[in-house]
């Protein structure tokens, strides 16, 4: 969808469908590398954590980037909404990231400034069209995502193997005891 000021907007369209797993990227806004600092990386893990009690799904991986996150999770009720689910996760994140850049990264502030639908002023933390979500139902599928979001760092050049990344499944994959989030054993 064309927005006002050139740009195109991606709209995520999700299948609620019982019994699939989510394929989730959620990107900061204009690319920026908003996770590039500790407590705003932990500002993600304790969403997931906190989406994960209230929402009833399981998390069978994660990686969180410095310009993205990628969440593997599957939701366990007979009926759900992942509208809910992603506002779950995104929203705690952008309020206390914000006041966090407010306090302590006032420069960031300025680059997440933006116009508003209404024409005001507003700042930004994801990027507009609410990230990419792919079901998942088979475990070929689902070992390949998990594959492709412990590898990200990898890809990015950011470490040589995926347990290297401090912000990733790979590490509780590979044993490792201390870890920001452990994940629910996929079912697969």
């Amino acid at each position: 969808m064309r927005q006002p000021d050139g740009t195109f907007r991606h709209l995520r369209k999700s299948i609620n469908q019982p019994g699939h797993a989510h394929e989730l990227t959620l990107s900061c806004y204009q690319s920026l590398p908003l996770f590039n600092l500790d407590p705003v990386r932990q500002f993600m893990v304790d969403a997931l954590v906190r989406a994960r009690a209230r929402h009833a799904i399981q998390l069978w991986a994660y990686v969180i980037m410095p310009t993205h996150v990628h969440v593997l999770l599957k939701p366990l009720a007979a009926t759900y909404r992942m509208a809910v689910i992603l506002n779950a996760i995104k929203y705690p994140v952008v309020f206390r990231a914000l006041r966090h850049f407010k306090e302590s990264k006032p420069t960031i502030v300025v680059q997440l400034a933006t116009k508003g639908a209404n024409g005001c002023q507003e700042l930004r933390f994801w990027q507009r069209g609410g990230g990419y979500d792919r079901n998942l139902a088979n475990s070929k599928s689902i070992r390949a995502s998990i594959d492709y979001i412990h590898n990200n760092p990898v890809g990015a050049g950011l470490v040589t193997s995926p347990e290297d990344w401090e912000w990733s499944s790979a590490r509780w994959y590979a044993g490792m005891k201390n870890v920001p989030l452990k994940m629910d054993p996929p079912l697969i």
